[in-house]
């Protein structure tokens, strides 16, 4: 995968921040996810599948999320063009107009608020179908294997966590062997297929922390003036506080935070980065 620029990543940054701020889903959990996706490649590409973008959405749960939510944010367009069939699978009439719809995965912007957008979506169902709060980890399950594919793996994770996750999901185990099989080639269990990720996300979020420090310093750097509104802060007491966050914020596990009430931390952290785009 080629490496992403400064400039490139500036903008995936500034894109997640701003998609924080519209929906309310929690900042650090975004910019994990898209660590750990795509490495903050917004034209990545699946080499096994039809995931691509920032957080490689797969075409149907893209088109899903588009038909739902698009209109909200000015892609009533794609949404209006999108339909669903009986058997539930997402179409489009003009393959252009498809094509489109789809080369949109790969808009850091457009990429960003769908992703929220999904989270918020699966976590209310994943709490009713599990009686309890959803994690991150949870909400990453729905986003890899669908939202009824982790409904299966959580309720099998709870009655019998040593079941094999390749046996319950063969085609996602054929399209990720790293996932569903140890280096030996060996079945993981869904408790270690689970604490997986919930490790690769924690360590995305603290690389994603540190990554968004430069970002985050350019957004401040604003010639000393005050950039807080009644905090009374030049920046470079709000640089201090902004490094000291995101190291803090890096070194949560991502199951610790509520992806859909942020901390103020978080949510002022976002409003720093967006300050550098103007937009508040």
């Amino acid at each position: 995968m080629p490496a992403v620029t400064p400039v490139a990543a500036a903008r995936v940054q500034s894109a997640i921040a701003l998609a924080a701020n519209r929906t309310g889903v929690d900042f650090g959990y975004l910019l994990g996810q898209a660590k750990l996706e795509s490495g903050l490649n917004a034209s990545a590409r699946a080499g096994t599948s039809s995931a691509t973008g920032l957080y490689q959405f797969i075409e149907q749960s893209w088109l899903a999320v588009v038909k739902k939510h698009g209109g909200e944010h000015g892609l009533g367009w794609a949404a209006n063009n999108i339909q669903r069939l009986p058997s539930g699978r997402y179409t489009v009439g003009d393959a252009g107009t498809r094509q489109a719809i789809l080369n949109l995965r790969t808009s850091p912007e457009v990429a960003s608020l769908m992703a929220a957008e999904h989270a918020g979506d699966n976590k209310a169902v994943l709490e009713r179908k599990l009686g309890r709060p959803a994690t991150g980890t949870d909400l990453y399950m729905a986003h890899f294997l669908g939202l009824g594919g982790a409904s299966k793996f959580l309720t099998k994770l709870q009655n019998d966590p040593r079941a094999s996750g390749a046996d319950m999901f063969p085609q996602a185990a054929a399209a990720n062997r790293n996932v569903f099989y140890d280096k030996a080639g060996q079945p993981r269990s869904l408790t270690a297929i689970y604490q997986r990720f919930t490790d690769k996300l924690g360590a995305s979020a603290a690389s994603a922390g540190q990554t968004a420090i430069a970002h985050a310093t350019k957004a401040i750097e604003l010639d000393g003036a005050t950039i807080i509104n009644g905090a009374g802060e030049s920046s470079a007491q709000a640089m201090e506080w902004a490094a000291t966050t995101l190291g803090r914020i890096g070194r949560q596990t991502i199951d610790t935070a509520s992806v859909l009430r942020p901390t103020p931390d978080t949510a002022r952290l976002a409003y720093l980065m967006l300050a550098g785009m103007g937009t508040r």
